[in-house]
């Protein structure tokens, strides 16, 4: 076990229960039972990115939800029948832990194999993380002009470089918020292969990426990561709201496949 301070407030961890959880606020409030709702605000908080209690339960909420794919990347094949949208926070420690540990697999299993198509909408809570709208931005600029497989090339390559800031390695462990900057993003373009400089000081997309966050708010997410499994056509679906384990995605994706 271990203590950590968020907000101002002592919260008692599992460390076992790290990766299934996604990170919210509400207010500034640490609710007791240990989760945050995000409420929107941007006042430039800033979260540390510990871990947080939800309640317990491992069963996705029996609920369902409707958003649409919009314009936004798309990894796998187009014509899949499952579509997955996530809507993420490129500087949430809690979407690095679902890239880390569940995308992999998911991706082997259902995307590679034609089954899935995911579609990754941006949710940055900017209240908690300063630097994800920017992100944000900078993946779309990567996006014009390379298009969707340089779209999650920079992905990758963002969460690869914020393991490396959090814990030394691509791979290492996730433990905390990573700090960087502007100039960061730009370098790791360039790592890749695209010079962003002038389209993410332009702020090109920030309303591309203002939209989405509208979007997940409307289909009634609060934090990040969430996902919204559906049969490709369809707009509603069964939401996961959280970083949860590959067992919970198949549950939802196989039961569609039926």
């Amino acid at each position: 076990m271990e203590e950590n301070k968020e907000q101002g407030s002592t919260i008692t961890l599992k460390k076992s229960d790290l990766w299934k959880y996604s990170t919210f606020m509400l207010l500034a409030v640490v609710i007791v039972g240990g989760f945050f709702v995000y409420n929107g605000d941007s006042s430039g908080t800033t979260g540390t990115g510990n871990t947080v209690q939800q309640p317990t339960g491992n069963n996705p909420e029996p609920t369902t939800a409707t958003a649409s794919v919009d314009d936004d990347a798309v990894l796998g094949n187009k014509n899949a029948p499952i579509t997955i949208i996530e809507f993420s926070d490129y500087q949430c420690p809690f979407c690095r832990k679902f890239w880390g540990e569940t995308f992999g697999q998911l991706k082997k299993d259902y995307i590679d194999t034609g089954k899935v198509k995911l579609v990754f909408r941006d949710f940055p809570l900017s209240s908690l993380h300063p630097m994800a709208q920017a992100s944000a931005e900078a993946a779309e600029c990567v996006r014009e002009k390379g298009g969707d497989a340089a779209y999650f090339k920079f992905h990758d390559k963002m969460f690869e470089e914020q393991n490396i800031i959090d814990s030394g390695s691509a791979t290492g462990a996730v433990t905390k918020t990573a700090v960087y900057t502007n100039d960061d993003l730009k370098a790791w373009a360039k790592e890749t292969g695209y010079d962003i400089a002038s389209c993410l000081d332009s702020g090109k997309y920030k309303n591309e990426v203002l939209k989405d966050v509208s979007d997940a708010q409307a289909a009634g997410f609060q934090g990040t990561p969430g996902f919204l499994i559906m049969k490709s056509g369809e707009s509603s679906g069964t939401p996961l709201k959280g970083a949860y384990p590959i067992d919970s995605f198949k549950q939802i994706i196989d039961g569609l496949s039926a």
